[in-house]
């Protein structure tokens, strides 16, 4: 293998890796630019795949010159001059929908006939008006060497003729751009001729339907136009008005010096290569210099993405972290729930015993409690009851905030539309998961106390407190674990708890019922997390579902930097700060 061969192998996977990288981009937020990026993005892959890695295989292939301009330019007019005979159909009525068409010589057949060019579109050899399809055309007055395509208008009003229009271009080694004396200052086709400048791609003007009278002065203009927009190089054609023949053709004079030129750049080889050349290494400078634009969208994207993450977090974070406050400070020993443990233990007395006289005290919880059942009961009703209220205010607050957050986005405020569900409120099946989480989490109290108390079941305190007490008693303890109310109902929590602390303590040992209350309130906090890791992921999951990968903006610029380095390599010198060349 010669080093060019070697060199243009490493290239080839340089752009394939590029290709894939730019593909693995997605850009699915409404972000500023963010549209303009898809469309670029777009193109540049379908230029890659439809024109630079294919060419680049293909070297050798014939000059594509692809005939492009504005609506009634008379360009299918100039395609069938050039070729001498009716190939391609003159659009009566406008817009005209047809398949664009490719003239070859009959040796260049292989060239066209695989999906080397264009690989989406399907091949064809009749007239056919499906835009997905190429019609190819052979000719003996076409050179071998040389094909010329005729594209739909680049202003068509139909948007399926304007982008095929631009593919088309994007896939040419030779724009043969057709203009008209009346239309030769119009925006668009100069919109195309910016980006052929851009690229140094090969480009030839063609100023058709023009009267004898006017030629001096429009070709003048237009020359001047070209050469203050980069294309002063670029070889200017003047067609004048005229007859055609039944047919539909020009005067074979009148298109002579167009296809003398393209003629010889048919014959000659090293012209051919050079213009080919010229537009390739244009087509992949650009193409690399355009992936840092698109990454950095990319990497908008992600930021993005990344805030409206963090913004659902930082809501339920703290939804989680108030009600693990709520149920340890003792605001949950308010209420009903207070209520229901003074019926369950006589508060009043015992509470007035309880720092002078712990002894006496146990004593008298034993006898208090006997016959109490349907007291602890209602304790756990009211806890359960209090537990699931708590739970359910803090998810919807959750849920309020991160709406709220995401609304003071545009891109978040269409996430939120397409998100078939309202989730500014919480779930519809929320609180029945809450009460779910809540009686499992006292159920989970009652194995704890009754596994704990497996050895003391036969015992006096044991058998008066019972199971049920004593789980009532652990969950008192655990809503008072930090006391951090204040005032005068500090003193009512915190004797509840304290009271609560001593039922156990006088059938399990202090140590046994600090072990107990850490693991009922982590279990607590596990259950709760848990519903409330169900309710964020609503949020989560529409960003999941965007699939945007965080390596990806990465990913595209180093493939874009190998493919300039192998740009410079070829050119004999080194990439300058591992940045993109102009």
């Amino acid at each position: 293998m010669s080093q060019t061969d070697a060199d243009s192998t490493q290239m080839l996977t340089a752009l394939l890796r590029m290709r894939s990288a730019l593909q693995d981009v997605r850009l699915p937020l409404e972000l500023p630019g963010a549209p303009e990026q898809r469309d670029a993005q777009q193109e540049m892959v379908d230029q890659l795949e439809d024109y630079v890695i294919p060419r680049l295989m293909t070297i050798d292939a014939p000059l594509l010159t692809v005939v492009g301009g504005s609506t009634g330019a008379g360009k299918s007019t100039l395609v069938n001059s050039l070729v001498g005979r009716r190939v391609t159909q003159p659009g009566l009525l406008r817009p005209t929908t047809r398949s664009p068409v490719l003239v070859h010589n009959p040796e260049d057949a292989m060239w066209f006939k695989q999906d080397r060019l264009l690989p989406e579109l399907e091949r064809v050899d009749r007239a056919t008006n499906d835009p997905e399809a190429l019609q190819l055309v052979a000719s003996d007055t076409v050179p071998p060497g040389l094909a010329i395509l005729d594209a739909p208008d680049i202003d068509s009003v139909e948007e399926r003729n304007r982008t095929l229009a631009a593919q088309l271009l994007a896939a040419a080694d030779l724009w043969l751009f057709v203009t008209s004396a009346a239309r030769y200052a119009d925006q668009v086709p100069w919109d195309f001729l910016r980006k052929a400048a851009d690229r140094s791609a090969a480009v030839a003007i063609v100023l058709d339907r023009t009267a004898p009278e006017a030629v001096e002065t429009v070709s003048t203009h237009l020359a001047r136009m070209l050469a203050s927009r980069g294309l002063k190089d670029s070889p200017l054609f003047v067609v004048v008005e005229g007859q055609v023949d039944d047919e539909g053709l020009l005067p074979p004079e009148s298109v002579a010096a167009i296809r003398g030129w393209l003629e010889s750049l048919a014959a000659d080889a090293e012209a051919r290569t050079a213009v080919v050349k010229q537009t390739l290494e244009g087509a992949v400078r650009t193409l690399a210099r355009r992936t840092h634009f698109v990454a950095d969208a990319a990497t908008e994207q992600i930021d993005a993405v990344r805030r409206l993450r963090d913004d659902a977090n930082k809501s339920y974070d703290q939804a989680a972290a108030q009600i693990a406050e709520a149920s340890a400070d003792g605001t949950l020993l308010r209420g009903e729930v207070l209520a229901r443990w003074q019926e369950f233990v006589g508060t009043g007395e015992l509470l007035r015993s309880l720092e002078t006289r712990v002894g006496w005290l146990r004593d008298r919880v034993v006898n208090a409690l006997k016959g109490k059942p349907q007291q602890a009961e209602r304790v756990t009703v009211a806890v359960e009851s209090g537990l699931e209220t708590l739970i359910l205010e803090h998810a919807e607050a959750a849920a309020e905030r991160t709406e709220a957050s995401w609304r003071s986005i545009a891109s978040g405020q269409i996430l939120l539309a397409d998100a078939g569900e309202d989730l500014g409120r919480a779930s519809r099946d929320f609180r029945r998961r809450a009460e779910r989480a809540v009686r499992d989490w006292q159920s989970d109290v009652l194995d704890m106390v009754r596994s704990e108390g497996a050895d003391k079941r036969s015992t006096a305190r044991f058998l008066a407190f019972g199971v049920n007490g004593l789980s009532v008693a652990l969950m008192v303890v655990v809503f008072a674990h930090t006391a951090g109310v204040t005032g005068a109902e500090a003193g009512i929590a915190g004797g509840s708890a304290v009271l609560g602390q001593k039922l156990l303590e006088a059938v399990f040992g202090d140590q046994a019922v600090r072990t107990l209350a850490e693991r009922a309130r982590q279990d607590l906090e596990s259950k709760v997390s848990e519903l409330l890791d169900t309710e964020r992921r609503r949020y989560l999951d529409l960003l999941d579902s965007l699939e945007i990968s965080p390596q990806a903006p990465e990913n595209l610029r180093n493939a874009s930097r190998r493919v300039d380095d192998l740009r410079f390599a070829a050119k004999g010198g080194a990439p300058k700060d591992g940045r993109p060349d102009a």
